[in-house]
């Protein structure tokens, strides 16, 4: 075989390579399982303990939230986030078209699994997708019984993340204790315990 043909070989061996992973790829984004396949890998990253959120001192002074919003739950019932006052409130924006809030929910549904009624601390999951169907059908599938809402009003100035996942921790007086944007593992033992001492104070 000459050289002219050994590239040619190469050439035509490469462009199979190329147009093999494009195909995989636009099977993916066009059949939606790209969300599913990025959250997946993410989750992996997760699993590692590298990604954890950053637990404040709750002695520092912390700013008061806002909670003049309204939201809607999976019964339509409409409440605001004054509803939880006195209450510890752990509230993540998430949506299902976003690969990392999939990759960090089942940390998620660990976290709450470790709650009761009874310890004073409520999670609120915002979905941000425009069907709501969609976010109640994913929590079905994937076997988790959070509470999810959806905004009804316009949210104020405190909450305007750009990103999402982004999570909230407000204490029971009303001081916004911690804001996360970006995935995190947060079914650690010191995260479990800060949520247990703000609840306690």
């Amino acid at each position: 075989m000459t050289e002219k043909e050994e590239k040619a070989k190469k050439r035509k061996r490469s462009l199979i390579e190329w147009g093999a992973i494009i195909g995989v790829i636009a099977f993916l984004y066009f059949t939606g399982l790209h969300t599913t396949v990025i959250g997946t890998l993410q989750k992996g990253l997760l699993a590692t303990g590298l990604i954890k959120p950053s637990i404040p001192s709750i002695t520092d002074t912390f700013p008061e939230a806002n909670r003049d919003f309204f939201m809607a739950d999976e019964e339509g019932q409409v409440i605001s986030l004054a509803h939880f006052e006195d209450e510890v409130v752990f509230m993540n924006i998430w949506a299902t078209w976003c690969p990392p809030c999939i990759a960090e929910m089942p940390s998620i549904n660990s976290l709450y699994k470790q709650f009761n009624e009874n310890d004073g601390v409520k999670f609120v999951l915002v979905s941000m997708d425009e069907d709501f169907e969609k976010a109640k059908e994913f929590m079905d599938r994937r076997g988790f019984d959070m509470p999810i809402y959806h905004y009804r009003t316009k949210v104020p100035g405190t909450y305007e993340s750009n990103v999402i996942p982004t999570t909230y921790v407000i204490s029971g007086d009303g001081r916004l204790m911690m804001e996360k944007q970006g995935l995190a593992k947060y079914d650690t033992p010191e995260f479990e315990q800060f949520l247990r001492d703000l609840a306690e104070i």
